[in-house]
């Protein structure tokens, strides 16, 4: 059987700077991740799989969460909030995930990154707005 999936490399991360997280699929797999509720209700080879996917997605809108970041003033306090939820979701990911709380707390990471992404997109729509009517 031919394997019609490539498996990309791009340590500088070119290809999530020009792609979107793929939040429906994100979504989905923490509130199935969420929903188990004991650890007999995933094999536990599967927990470090499961671990890796979830870890993979936070980084992916941990990645847009610091571009957003990065086009707001130093001293705006969106931007330091979002750093402090940075700094904990570098500190979580560094970790192994070897149990479903682990998956869990995962899980709950990309939640509250998504949140964070949210409201930085919320607040850069208007900036960009008043920066274009400026510009005209």
């Amino acid at each position: 059987m031919t394997s019609t999936h490539h498996v990309l490399y791009d340590p500088q991360g070119r290809l999530t700077a020009e792609l979107p997280p793929d939040r429906e699929v994100h979504e989905q797999v923490v509130r199935t991740a969420l929903a188990w509720s004991s650890p007999l209700d995933v094999p536990a080879d599967d927990v470090a799989a499961i671990g890796h996917l979830l870890a993979g997605a936070a980084r992916v809108v941990a990645d847009e969460v610091r571009r957003c970041t990065a086009r707001l003033p130093e001293n705006d306090g969106r931007r330091l909030f979002a750093e402090l939820i940075l700094q904990e979701a570098d500190g979580r990911l560094s970790q192994p995930c070897t149990s479903l709380n682990g998956v869990h707390i995962r899980a709950r990471l990309i939640r509250a990154l998504y949140e964070r992404l949210d409201r930085l997109q919320s607040a850069a729509a208007p900036a960009d707005e008043a920066a274009a009517a400026a510009s005209s």
